[in-house]
C-alpha cells in the first residue's frame, strides 16, 4: 500500500514532487486528469529519481517509466493513454514487482475527474 498525495488541479499537477529531497518508501503522489490521454512528464526541478506508473481510467497500468532521471528536461511517457500517473521512489516497481497490466486499487478516496 502506498499513501499518496493527490494532484488533481492544474497547479498541483504542475508542481508535483519538485524540490522534495526525500519521499518515504510507502509514499507517492497520484496525478489525476479529466480523461484518459497521452501524458508526458519531465523531471525538471525534481531532486529524487522516481518511478512513474501510468494507468488508464479503470486503474490498469499501461506502462511504467523506471528511475526517471532527476533534473532532466527529457520527456517521460509511455505508449497509450492514461488518466492517472502514480509517482513513487525510483526502484519501487522493481522492489515490489509492479508491472504493466496490474491494477491500481484506490482506498480512501473515489477517483474523479480533475479540473
Amino acid at each position: 500500500m502506498v499513501s499518496v498525495e493527490i494532484a488533481d488541479t492544474t497547479a498541483t499537477r504542475e508542481y508535483g514532487l519538485m524540490y522534495r529531497k526525500q519521499l518515504d518508501e510507502d509514499a507517492g503522489m497520484i496525478f489525476v486528469f479529466k480523461a484518459s490521454q497521452h501524458l508526458e512528464f519531465w523531471m525538471k526541478n525534481t531532486v529524487i529519481p522516481l518511478d512513474m506508473i501510468f494507468a488508464d481510467s479503470s486503474g490498469k497500468i499501461v506502462g511504467i517509466v523506471r528511475k526517471a532521471m532527476p533534473f532532466s528536461e527529457a520527456i517521460d511517457s509511455v505508449d497509450g493513454d492514461s488518466q492517472y500517473v502514480l509517482e513513487v521512489n525510483g526502484g519501487f516497481c522493481d522492489r515490489h514487482g509492479v508491472k504493466a497490466g496490474d491494477i491500481l486499487r484506490f482506498e480512501g478516496f473515489v477517483p474523479k475527474s480533475a479540473d
